[in-house]
C-alpha cells in the first residue's frame, strides 16, 4: 500500500490498491473506520491504519483539486472495471 500521495498517478494507484488488493468497494467520502470485516463484524482497520488511510484519501482530494480532476470519476474507475459497470460492461 502506498505511504504517500503526491501525484494523480498515486491517486490512481491508491484506488487500484483499495479495490484490487484490499478488496474494498469504497467511496472517497467514506471514513476508513466505517469498514468492517463482513464475517467477523470487526473493524477492518486499526485506529492507526484508519488515520493513515484517511490522510492518504485527504491527500487524494487535495491533488485532484489542484489538478482539476474529478476524484469520484478517477477513483471510481478501478471499481467500475472490477464490477464491469458502464463502458467496462462489454469487456
Amino acid at each position: 500500500m502506498l505511504k504517500e500521495i503526491n501525484t494523480i498517478e498515486d491517486v490512481k494507484l491508491f484506488a487500484y490498491q483499495l479495490v484490487n488488493e484490499e478488496g474494498l468497494s469504497f467511496h472517497p467520502d467514506d471514513d476508513f473506520g466505517d469498514y468492517i470485516n463482513l464475517e467477523t463484524k470487526e473493524p477492518l482497520y486499526s485506529a492507526e491504519e484508519c488515520k493513515q488511510l484517511n490522510q492518504l484519501m485527504s491527500n487524494c482530494f487535495s491533488i485532484c483539486q489542484q489538478e482539476e480532476v474529478d476524484i469520484y470519476e478517477l477513483m471510481g474507475e478501478p471499481l467500475y472495471q472490477r464490477m464491469k459497470v458502464g463502458e467496462y460492461a462489454e469487456n
